[in-house]
């Protein structure tokens, strides 16, 4: 019931900043399986991973139906085998090798997301604005479905994160895209007022996440 609770707030936190289709993907990385079993208990059609051992594992203990999995951190193309069999999005596609790894290992029309670094911070991850249309370009001609442009906000104030959704926004009209993948606990209501079609909340939906440090480290080496 608390995640269900919570998944209303958010929706609520969306609807308040003028979203009216706004998909909420919800962030398991570092819960368990229950994480992701609650999360469709209370209705959340998709979740978000960022690790791939821990999404393979997690995936395979869950009871019950498997939402629509999203992979959205960094992709390690010697990773994309291991994910192909689970992941129906991938939202970070960043540069021509990932592109050539899911159309070898995913099946054909795989859809991704291409991610923009619309921060300047290298720690992000994405490609550069203006390589964007390249990346899309060539996704499309290896055979897959480019849904759309992701990234993520400005570290600081939420306000910060503005300039950047506001260029992804524009990037994603250009180009003829549907979705606008943005948005996250901390600055989802900038996001959807700037035009996400899509926001990726955890800590929102699921509290802080307890891991150790060396935990972390160890997710984060596979």
């Amino acid at each position: 019931m608390m995640v269900a609770e919570r998944l209303e707030a958010v929706r609520a936190r969306i609807a308040t900043a003028g979203g009216t289709d706004v998909r909420v993907v919800a962030v398991t990385k570092g819960f368990g399986p229950d994480a992701i079993e609650a999360a469709v208990a209370a209705g959340c059609q998709d979740v978000g991973e960022n690790y791939a051992q821990e999404a393979v594992t997690k995936l395979q203990a869950v009871r019950g139906p498997v939402p629509r999995v999203h992979f959205i951190g960094h992709l390690q193309t010697n990773k994309v085998k291991q994910l192909a069999p689970v992941v129906d999005v991938w939202q970070s596609v960043d540069r021509p090798g990932a592109v050539e790894a899911i159309e070898r290992h995913a099946p054909p029309g795989s859809v991704v997301l291409v991610q923009v670094n619309v921060a300047g911070a290298e720690q992000q991850g994405g490609c550069e604005p203006n390589e964007a249309p390249a990346l899309v370009e060539a996704a499309v001609a290896a055979g897959l479905h480019v849904a759309g442009l992701m990234a993520i906000g400005r570290a600081g104030e939420p306000a910060d994160a503005r300039p950047g959704f506001r260029l992804l926004r524009h990037l994603v009209d250009d180009l003829g895209l549907a979705e606008c993948s943005m948005g996250m606990t901390a600055d989802l209501e900038v996001a959807v007022e700037e035009g996400s079609t899509m926001v990726r909340v955890g800590t929102a939906l699921f509290g802080p996440r307890a891991a150790t440090r060396s935990h972390q480290r160890a997710v984060q080496a596979n």
